[in-house]
């Protein structure tokens, strides 16, 4: 089977699209959730202090609520995800891991999907797939057995690190790519290679919103977060279109 190539939009659609994602953008609306947790797991580990989340429980707790929150928010606890069924402190294995020296994957942008860093993040997710478990759950009286998924995965791994599109519908349907994978990553990386400009451009400008304030801050989004932006819109709009 042939592997799907990135949805190689042309250059004014990049621009819509951005600036479709950011009239919606507001300190009280549910994109702001991302800015939230980014923030909050970021500067953790840019202020050295990330191993601090697991020092007490009341850290830990905070921790799997930012996460948590951020992922109700965007979408992971409707329909039959394993998730609505549970409480937040399934998410402190994850927590553990992200706090430990085995979680490498801080500093990888879209720019440094290296075939390295593609092998680290492919094992973060792995990773994050094992810390979340394995789940039984019942449907019309049969027992099903669920794990995360590739949206709960990626998610995550947007919202803590910045590193990851999120592979959700939308993001699939606008880009193309239906699995994350390392196809998908050098996919992802060449997209960039042939919009560097654009999508750094706008990485810089756009500033994440500071909690408690509201207001924009000094942290600006990751190159990830403007990939994920661009096909998520785009897989919004085609789905408006049906």
């Amino acid at each position: 089977m042939k592997k799907k190539e990135i949805n190689l939009l042309n250059l004014d659609r990049i621009k819509k699209n951005l600036r479709s994602f950011e009239k919606d953008r507001h300190p009280l609306e549910r994109y702001a959730s991302f800015d939230y947790c980014f923030n909050y797991f970021q500067e953790k580990y840019k202020n050295g202090e990330i191993k601090t989340i697991v020092k007490d429980s009341k850290n830990i707790q905070l921790s799997c609520l930012q996460l948590g929150f951020y992922l109700a928010s965007w979408g992971m606890y409707r329909g039959s995800t394993f998730l609505l069924q549970k409480s937040v402190k399934i998410f402190e294995p994850l927590i553990q891991y992200v706090a430990s020296d085995e979680c490498d994957v801080w500093s990888i942008d879209v720019n440094e999907y290296t075939d390295d860093n593609i092998e680290k993040l492919i094992k973060c997710g792995k990773r994050i797939e094992k810390e979340l478990g394995m789940h039984k759950t019942k449907k019309a009286g049969v027992d099903k057995i669920k794990k995360a998924t590739d949206t709960l995965i990626t998610k995550i791994m947007l919202g803590v690190f910045g590193n990851m599109p999120a592979f959700d519908g939308y993001f699939r349907s606008g880009s193309n790519l239906g699995t994350f994978n390392k196809h998908s990553l050098k996919e992802i990386s060449s997209f960039y290679d042939k919009y560097e400009k654009i999508i750094s451009d706008e990485a810089t400008r756009i500033k994440t919103f500071e909690y408690p304030s509201g207001e924009a801050g000094s942290r600006s989004y990751t190159k990830a977060k403007i990939v994920d932006m661009i096909f998520f819109i785009e897989g919004y709009e085609n789905d408006k279109s049906l």
